[in-house]
């Protein structure tokens, strides 16, 4: 223990923590992990945010979700006792005609484009989806925007004193964690607004997703799947399918993108199971074959993936109310690998087009370019989700504008959180030649007191440090074995030849997410123009001889992954406006 709180004061010491803030473990302990005081709630939108955060239990709810794993109806059960107190019943959900995504890689971004697609028809949509970048009020969307700060404000005091209200000494627990609270609230919001429907992204699983209290979805989605949360999930592909599998009804169509033959069979049996019309989803130049639909920007082929199912679930959603105007219905196609039917290939409508053409969805494979700085970010966390982002990110390297004259230099921002094996994420990026690789928390500022959005009580800034020290040991390692490379190894991803920098490759590690901008961006950045940094950022060899070269550099590419929180906090710094 000794050793981590030497390696820890280290880091605070490159984190560049002034005098003023937190500069010991047990300082740093109380600033993150300090409860709100009682207060009378308040009527502002912070207040409610704040209010909020006492029920962010995600990790004691996750150990109990562990131990009743057997036995989901109990968190379903939970869920529904918590819909009755807040004055709906179960069958009330119908009325939302709702469409379900489940997934591990891309069920965000599909519920973003089937919205869309949707909405592009005049119908108005309610959206929920987790985590959110900036704000939590992005959570829940009505016609494709977060819901205002009065409305956010409005719901929350009214189901939290709702809430209050109907608790008995016989509750084991009487207010709902962060998500479940969250999940019930966009209920209210939706049936309120009168949408004429309701995109539902899952959670954590399927099975035992809060999200699954909903009986009679019109249809169900499964994105591309992938080893994540195996502590609570499973630890192999097949039992994460199962999991998955279980948002699935009885009659309900659903759809799949291509999974590995395990997954698809164990998806295959658990819908047959249900009694669940289970379908394939042909790949996306299948219904565009020439036409415009690979000319809409979509950055990868994984979008390209999310596109495809986005279009058979809105598609399907549109039959089942009656709509004409689904696309022109082109010649069947056999099944694939005699697994699954393949669902209809079709000549998508103008109305699916423009929804996939105007769909926004920061924070996945988006950039931003200010002066020198180009900004890559995507919220990868996965091995599958990473490899699509490291694939990315080289195109886009590859089809970049080249600087006439100076040097260019590579970043790395990595914050990595949970169970996930941040060593595999690691080497994924590897080749992708980063003349320096930072490492931070996923903390806008040291101290979150002032935005509530932001806040985290579930870990210390100790354990995140200490993460993040983890994360740059990882590195380190990753580049003494590249430099023994095994024989016979495995070629690396090709990139364009590097012409040699006077450096190595070097890391660092930064407490929060302003510091490590600040230092990279060398206030060269158009936007983020914060204060002159403290001189500490400067103090260290690494860091004072890093901010000549990034000064001086004629181009700078930042990575920004392996977060979707990092990618947030990012983000807030980034583009203001969002915090508006």
């Amino acid at each position: 223990m000794s050793r981590a709180r030497c390696h820890l004061r280290a880091a605070l010491f490159l984190a560049a923590v002034s005098s003023r803030g937190a500069t010991t473990g047990v300082a740093a302990r109380r600033v993150l992990s300090a409860w709100p005081a009682p207060q009378e709630p308040g009527m502002e939108y912070q207040d409610a945010v704040r209010t909020l955060n006492t029920l962010q239990t995600n990790a004691n709810y996750l150990e109990q979700v562990k131990r009743q794993r057997g036995d989901p109806q109990r968190q379903l059960e939970a869920m529904r006792l918590y819909l009755a107190r807040s004055g709906l019943q179960v069958e009330d959900l119908d009325q939302l005609n709702i469409i379900h995504i489940t997934g591990t890689k891309g069920k965000g971004s599909t519920c973003a484009f089937t919205e869309c697609i949707l909405r592009s028809y005049g119908l108005k949509t309610g959206f929920f989806s987790s985590p959110h970048l900036v704000q939590v009020r992005e959570r829940i969307r009505i016609n494709g925007q977060p819901i205002s700060p009065e409305l956010f404000t409005k719901h929350f005091w009214r189901l939290y004193h709702r809430l209050e209200e109907t608790k008995d000494d016989s509750s084991c627990v009487s207010m709902p964690g962060y998500f479940r609270f969250l999940t019930l609230m966009a209920f209210h919001v939706f049936l309120q607004e009168k949408v004429d429907l309701a995109v539902m992204e899952v959670g954590i699983g399927g099975a035992y997703d809060c999200t699954n209290i909903v009986k009679k979805p019109v249809v169900c989605g499964v994105s591309s799947l992938g080893i994540d949360h195996t502590g609570l999930l499973g630890d192999t592909m097949e039992k994460i399918a199962w999991q998955k599998g279980g948002i699935f009804k009885c009659g309900v169509p659903a759809f799949t993108v291509l999974q590995p033959d395990g997954p698809l069979a164990v998806l295959r049996d658990r819908a047959q199971q249900i009694s669940c019309p289970l379908y394939l989803c042909p790949p996306l130049e299948a219904l565009e074959e020439g036409g415009p639909l690979l000319t809409l920007g979509l950055e990868g082929e994984h979008q390209q993936s999310n596109a495809a199912l986005a279009l058979q679930l809105a598609r399907c959603w549109l039959q089942q109310k009656g709509y004409q105007d689904t696309g022109e219905l082109k010649a069947s196609r056999p099944s694939l690998l005699g697994q699954l039917p393949l669902a209809p290939v079709f000549q998508p409508t103008s109305h699916m087009q423009h929804g996939l053409r105007d769909t926004e969805w920061p924070g996945r494979t988006q950039l931003l370019r200010r002066g020198p700085l180009t900004w890559y970010l995507d919220g990868a966390h996965t091995t599958s989700s990473m490899q699509a982002c490291v694939r990315w990110f080289r195109q886009a390297l590859h089809s970049r504008e080249r600087p006439g004259g100076g040097s260019e230099v590579r970043v790395l921002l990595f914050n990595s959180t949970g169970d996930r094996d941040s060593a595999a994420l690691l080497k994924l990026l590897q080749p992708c030649q980063f003349d320096y690789t930072i490492f931070c928390p996923n903390l806008t500022e040291v101290s979150s007191t002032d935005n509530a959005d932001q806040q985290n009580f579930t870990v210390t800034l100790d354990q995140v440090l200490l993460r993040c020290l983890a994360h740059q040991q990882h590195w380190s390692r990753l580049h003494e074995d590249q430099a023994s490379p095994e024989p016979g190894g495995p070629a690396p991803l090709l990139l364009a030849p590097r012409p040699a920098h006077a450096h190595t490759t070097s890391s660092l590690v930064f407490s929060c997410i302003s510091h490590a901008l600040q230092w990279i961006s060398q206030g060269r950045d158009p936007v983020f123009q914060p204060p002159s940094p403290p001189r500490v950022l400067f103090a260290h060899p690494v860091a004072g001889s890093g901010a000549i070269v990034l000064q001086e550099a004629a181009a700078i590419h930042v990575l920004v992954t392996g977060s979707l929180h990092l990618v947030g906090g990012v983000l807030k710094l980034l583009e203001p406006s969002l915090s508006q």
